[in-house]
């Protein structure tokens, strides 16, 4: 033990959005229970890399008895990391293939492709007419499953969409993704170290025309455009970007360009 900088997490302040978690390039930092956690002292260099990260200001640096920082725990903890990484459903993903196929490889759902249309907006081979009209353009829609190449990123304008904006805002496909490509994405739930390299390699494969982050009121679901914004950064790619805030009763809030 020794005295020395170490980062505290307030877990009163803390709303689990998990941004501090790509952040920490040691791994020092995991989401447990909803919350940020220091999951080791050995880990933590108390370089403080991860407080410019937390919107809520709940990591700080404090000087204070602490496990001396090893690096070799920590070389040995990020191999231990990459090998263990598991996605719902008891998927695992392997490094070395997950920026090529996808999440899923061998999964016949996540296969990608383009929903065809008539002139007059049903599906192609539909057997019967329908009064909605179907405007979904692309499948896989969920950020973990989708390609970093496809068809449908070419000069696309591409909706990022918090996974219960569909279900809370009426008209979400009618004002939203008609006429665009939909990606969807959970900030709070899903592992965004994943998703920050997913979306800078979309951005940085293609040519995206525009990005819309459709998100909710929540705290936790504001890291959703954190997310995209630091993922466009690393892709290198200037591209516009409109953030659509809604309620949850499913009043549109807000809609500017960040």
């Amino acid at each position: 033990m020794a005295i020395r900088e170490i980062i505290r997490i307030d877990e009163e302040l803390c709303d689990g959005c998990a941004l501090c978690v790509p952040a920490c390039a040691e791994g020092a930092i995991k989401i447990i229970d909803g919350k940020a956690r220091l999951i080791s002292e050995t880990y933590c260099d108390g370089m403080g890399a991860c407080l410019g990260e937390c919107p809520q200001n709940a990591i700080t640096i404090e000087r204070r008895d602490a496990a001396e920082y090893n690096e070799t725990a920590v070389e040995e903890n990020l191999k231990k990391s990459a090998k263990a990484e598991l996605l719902p459903a008891g998927f695992t993903i392997e490094p070395q293939r997950r920026h090529h196929q996808g999440a899923f490889p061998a999964c016949p759902g996540s296969l990608s492709r383009s929903l065809n249309k008539t002139a007059a907006g049903e599906l192609e081979n539909t057997p019967e007419p329908s009064s909605h009209k179907q405007v979904l353009s692309n499948w896989p829609v969920q950020l973990m499953l989708a390609p970093t190449r496809a068809p449908y990123f070419d000069n696309a304008d591409l909706v990022i969409a918090a996974d219960c904006v569909p279900f809370a805002f009426a008209s979400f496909e009618q004002t939203i993704i008609k006429g665009r490509t939909l990606l969807i994405a959970c900030p709070k739930l899903d592992n965004v170290s994943i998703y920050l390299e997913k979306l800078r390699d979309i951005f940085a494969a293609n040519v995206i025309q525009s990005i819309t982050i459709a998100f909710m009121e929540v705290p936790c679901c504001f890291g959703l455009v954190a997310l995209v914004k630091q993922s466009l950064e690393a892709s290198g790619k200037q591209i516009p970007v409109n953030a659509v805030k809604l309620g949850i009763r499913g009043e549109l809030l807000e809609r500017k360009s960040i």
